[in-house]
């Protein structure tokens, strides 16, 4: 036989079908120009909670340069469902920070084929989910339509399709969806969709038609007008007049009442006194007032009292912290009137329970207090938090008492959405 010319292994490709979720930093020169160290301390900060997130949904991240991360799962439900939570995650630590120091990234996520060099992957399956990054809004998630039509009865999510988009550098073009909206969480910004092909040169015809149309209308009333102006004016003299009803019957007349003219108006010919019916009083209607509002104590104030009674439910989060991984739990409370309530096992094996208490103001602002402690009352932890509850979300962040960041993001039960 003849001899394996060298290096002939190195040429066979492998290949895969994977789920490649592609992330960077929006506006991160900008960040990264007006404070290095701060910027470099926050990404940092974001990127071990990605990180953390991306294993615990069995993913693993293979590729990183400066403020891009790529990662790869074998499943494309987890891939979203990881997405959405770093998202979620990213975004409360982001709401400590000023808005222009504010460190969100855009993801893109797509199910292709890819190829295998290494640990590394490559192929148009990669490209195509880093180009969908660049589709998506800073802290937003856009995904292929082989993404969307493998998760769309799997997830509840809530997707907006902005159509078929072209790429850089891809031949094909990418069936493209935003993700708006998942269960539990706040709204994810999401791009406009772009309008119908040939939009703009509708509407310049449509105004132009709509301008030929006044033309001619203007037209016609012209010569309609013209045509009449034209006639005899003995046209009128010539038919015999009619005697009006008045005239044949006198006493049927209304009586008239005199008025004097306005003082805006000509005065009148002497001896000719104006002859005016006169106006009917005018009927007027007292202005309706709103009733004051109250308060839970009965009083009145000028702010308005939503009713936010009902059972919430949704995740409380205790951010990454020293060498604490992040951690979310499901977890419930109940408002009544002013106050918010909640108890449940925080740890079964130390058999800790946890109790959550606090008020609500008539603006909707909220301050809670979670205090966990043994079965004997010894205390465990203590957290203050504050927030508000609007249109059935109750979103609070706050710090434990050795400073480890805890947020909480709850959604009314459907139940009693109304």
């Amino acid at each position: 036989m003849p001899d394996e010319p060298k290096g002939s292994s190195s040429q066979i490709v492998e290949r895969k079908l994977s789920t490649i979720l592609s992330a960077d930093v929006a506006g991160y020169s900008r960040l990264m120009g007006e404070d290095e160290e701060q910027t470099l301390k926050t990404f940092r900060g974001h990127k071990k909670v990605f990180e953390s997130l991306v294993a615990m949904h069995h993913g693993r991240i293979f590729n990183t340069a400066g403020d891009a991360i790529l990662a790869e799962f074998t499943s494309v439900v987890a891939a979203v469902r990881c997405a959405t939570d770093i998202q979620a995650a990213l975004r409360t630590r982001n709401d400590q920070l000023a808005q222009d120091r504010q460190v969100k990234f855009r993801m893109g996520i797509n199910l292709g084929d890819v190829l295998i060099q290494g640990d590394d992957l490559m192929g148009d399956g990669v490209n195509v989910a880093a180009r969908l990054q660049t589709a998506a809004e800073p802290g937003g998630i856009c995904i292929s339509g082989s993404v969307h039509d493998q998760i769309v009865n799997k997830l509840s999510l809530s997707f907006q399709s902005l159509g078929e988009k072209s790429y850089k550098n891809i031949q094909q073009p990418v069936r493209t969806f935003s993700i708006t909206e998942a269960e539990g969480r706040r709204a994810l910004p999401s791009p406009k969709p772009a309008g119908p092909p040939g939009g703009a040169a509708k509407w310049i015809a449509g105004a132009v038609v709509a301008a030929l149309l006044a033309i001619g209308g203007g037209y016609w009333a012209y010569t309609v007008r013209e045509r009449n102006s034209a006639a005899p004016a003995t046209a009128a003299v010539a038919q015999p007049a009619q005697p009006t009803p008045e005239a044949a019957n006198p006493s049927a007349t209304a009586p008239v009442v005199e008025a004097p003219a306005p003082a805006t108006n000509a005065a009148p010919s002497a001896g000719a006194p104006v002859a005016m019916k006169a106006a009917a009083p005018r009927e007027t209607k007292p202005r309706e007032t709103a009733p004051p509002v109250t308060g839970s104590a009965g009083g009145t104030s000028g702010a308005r009292v939503h009713n936010h009674d009902g059972a919430y439910s949704g995740q409380i989060c205790y951010l990454a912290f020293r060498a604490e991984p992040l951690q979310c739990h499901d977890r419930a409370g109940t408002i009544r009137g002013d106050k918010i309530t909640g108890e449940w096992l925080e740890s079964a094996g130390r058999n800790v329970t946890m109790n959550l208490s606090g008020d609500i103001d008539p603006t909707g602002h909220v301050t809670i207090l979670m205090h966990s402690q043994y079965p004997d009352g010894t205390g465990v932890s203590t957290i203050n938090l504050s927030g508000t509850v609007h249109e059935r979300v109750l979103d609070a962040s706050g710090n434990s008492r050795r400073g480890r960041p805890v947020t909480i993001y709850w959604q009314k039960n459907s139940k009693d959405a109304h």
